[in-house]
């Protein structure tokens, strides 16, 4: 199976020992590996998939112990860089009573904004199927242009290019920095996943079939619209679909969209869809796309942590 490549962040979320208040009433954390490429790496790889991770980790021990444990999970780690420069970003995470997830993160600046463009070789994606990425790396700094030549490369190489904003507000000067990077971004894409809470920040409306007209732009092939218990819905400029959301009782939501898109990737790349056959999907074939990410989603959300909690492709026929 050829290889999904994402780029950006892999970092330790603090995930609260217990749940309902503030980070600043937390009495513990428990580190989890995290960062939603590396997420997205892993939901791929647990289903059965070849999966590789571009980032940059701190020479300290949790950039020991994201290698570690990204290897352990079977992630390509080839790609991942190592330096003394800063350290490894951490992001602590809360669950409120009303339900919200409060962030903070320690990035300032993070090993993985670093990450220079001059590391990226096109000869990496020769035999790729994907390459994914997230918002969070695309700040002024230079992890933004190696975003840029990872996607020319991978572009020049017939992979799909997938972007999925997971907008962190608090980790941008301003929201205006932000929807700018992500409507600069949107274009170089063949998918775009978006979900219910991001639609309005990016687009200005709150009605998915009223924002399309936006969201497909420049490459845009394909949109999938997540709205977490409501379930999901994807669209082609030919095709729509939706599936419902079966009820589960969430424990930690953390890395759950990356569950999504990355089981939805993987699905891709089992029908050996392309980016130049996306257009070609039916409505039945995104259907039974989107109720498998649903169903890959809402087991993940029973346990806590991201990729420790995301399922084999044996325990989801279980």
């Amino acid at each position: 199976m050829s290889t999904l490549f994402a780029i950006g962040e892999a970092l330790i979320d603090f995930i609260p020992e217990d749940s309902g208040v503030g980070i600043s009433e937390v009495s513990g954390f428990i580190p989890k590996v995290g960062g939603a490429p590396a997420n997205v790496c892993g939901a791929f790889t647990k289903l059965g998939g070849h999966s590789a991770l571009i980032t940059q980790l701190g020479a300290d021990p949790f950039g020991d112990k994201i290698q570690k444990e990204l290897a352990d999970y079977g992630i390509d780690c080839s790609y991942i860089r190592r330096t003394d420069e800063a350290n490894t970003s951490l992001a602590f995470v809360a669950l409120k009573s009303n339900g919200n997830r409060e962030f903070v993160f320690y990035r300032k600046p993070g090993a993985d904004m670093l990450y220079k463009s001059d590391y990226i070789e096109d000869s990496w994606f020769k035999d790729g199927f994907a390459l994914h990425f997230c918002s969070v790396s695309l700040g002024n700094f230079p992890m933004k242009e190696a975003h840029k030549k990872a996607i020319e490369a991978a572009r020049k190489n017939g992979l799909i290019i997938s972007f999925d904003p997971n907008l962190r507000k608090n980790l941008w000067s301003s929201e205006e920095d932000l929807r700018n990077a992500v409507l600069e971004f949107i274009p170089m894409a063949d998918i775009l996943k978006i979900s219910d809470e991001e639609l309005d920040f990016i687009t200005g409306t709150t009605e998915i079939e009223q924002a399309l007209a936006k969201l497909f732009t420049g490459n845009v092939k394909l949109v999938i619209y997540t709205a977490g218990a409501n379930g999901a819905m994807a669209f082609t400029r030919a095709a729509k679909a939706s599936a419902p959301c079966e009820k589960v009782k969430a424990i930690d939501t953390t890395g759950a969209g990356d569950a999504f898109i990355g089981s939805f990737l993987y699905s891709l790349c089992e029908q050996k869809i392309t980016a130049s056959t996306i257009w070609n999907m039916s409505d039945d074939q995104l259907e039974k796309m989107l109720a498998f990410s649903n169903r890959y989603c809402g087991i993940s959300v029973q346990k806590k942590g991201a990729i420790a909690s995301y399922p084999t492709i044996a325990e989801l026929t279980e």
